[in-house]
């Protein structure tokens, strides 16, 4: 029983909330790149906030249902169908055995999830079900028959994401001193298309720094490297746990979804904060995730799983 993938898209992988304990051996944090969205999707469906779901980047696949399936696309609105009829983005769906579910682009954001009643079934490794490459074409997506009536989250909700340009907020890094201009903060940067799930690309005015190499040290998601080419790059999830290059800035804890959803062209702004006033925003962050997920489930049409249908 399983969704049959005719095309895989642009670059469609499995996840769930990764492999924290792992980075002591040189393993990438991993799972979903904007955990929230990730979260949000799973809960519009009944599912945990880590169940495994797909994640979509730019251009999705398309999907054929071998037995009835609920599910939704959340998070960018990218155009998606259903036997060639739009469906409402960040809505929830059924597809009956046969339908084709095709997952199209998305002219704002980058990435969404596609979260199915009962999440994917996969195989762990070392602690998680993410995958470590993107779905197979003519591969299948193993996943319990299940259906929803239709829902989505409230008009309220505005993806933080939408403003232009997009700022985030960092923390000084432990080698800040080694540069003494100020333009990493005054100019607006361009996301370069050389960016992807290790580390996001940023075009600008390049930085100059004092001379002098930097023997690799830990890194981590967030972590705000300036190159030779004196141009940052911003560690993702998938990025790796050591670096040599020096580290100006690192994003804070409740900016860091942003930086999943930044697309070629998205134009940013680093802006400085105090270490306080990382924690108050963190702490606003999740609360207001928690409301929403909270919301959801005191609001829950509960979707019909496998074994509860009739015999």
């Amino acid at each position: 029983m399983s969704l049959h993938v005719r095309e895989p898209g642009l670059y469609s992988l499995l996840v769930d909330s990764g492999r924290p304990h792992s980075r002591h051996l040189g393993m990438p944090l991993g799972g979903a790149a904007d955990r929230a969205v990730f979260a949000l999707g799973n809960a519009l469906v009944g599912n945990p906030s880590d169940a495994v779901a797909l994640e979509v980047t730019l251009f999705g696949p398309t999907l054929e249902a071998e037995h009835p399936i609920a599910g939704v696309v959340f998070g960018a609105e990218f155009q998606s169908a259903v036997n060639g009829q739009p469906i409402r983005a960040n809505t929830t769906f059924t597809l009956e055995p046969g339908d084709v579910l095709r997952v199209g682009g998305t002219s704002t954001g980058c990435r969404g999830y596609l979260c199915v009643a009962g999440g994917f079934e996969v195989a762990e490794i070392m602690g998680s079900c993410s995958a470590l490459e993107p779905i197979p074409p003519d591969g299948r997506l193993v996943c319990p028959q299940s259906r929803i009536e239709p829902r989505s989250l409230s008009d309220e909700y505005v993806h933080p994401w939408a403003s232009s340009p997009v700022l985030v907020r960092v923390l000084d890094g432990p080698q800040r001193d080694w540069f003494t201009e100020e333009s990493f903060f005054t100019q607006d940067y361009e996301t370069s298309p050389a960016s992807n799930r290790m580390g996001i690309r940023f075009r600008g005015l390049p930085l100059s720094r004092r001379p002098g190499e930097l023997v690799s040290e830990p890194v981590a998601p967030g972590a705000v490297q300036i190159t030779n080419d004196g141009l940052p790059v911003v560690l993702g999830v998938d990025g790796q746990t050591i670096g040599g290059y020096p580290k100006i800035a690192h994003v804070i804890r409740a900016d860091l979804d942003l930086l999943a959803q930044l697309r070629p062209g998205d134009r940013v702004r680093f802006v400085r904060v105090t270490a306080n006033e990382a924690a108050s925003a963190a702490e606003a962050r999740s609360s207001a995730l928690n409301s929403w997920l909270q919301r959801l489930r005191i609001a829950e049409r509960q979707p019909v799983l496998s074994s509860q249908f009739p015999h």
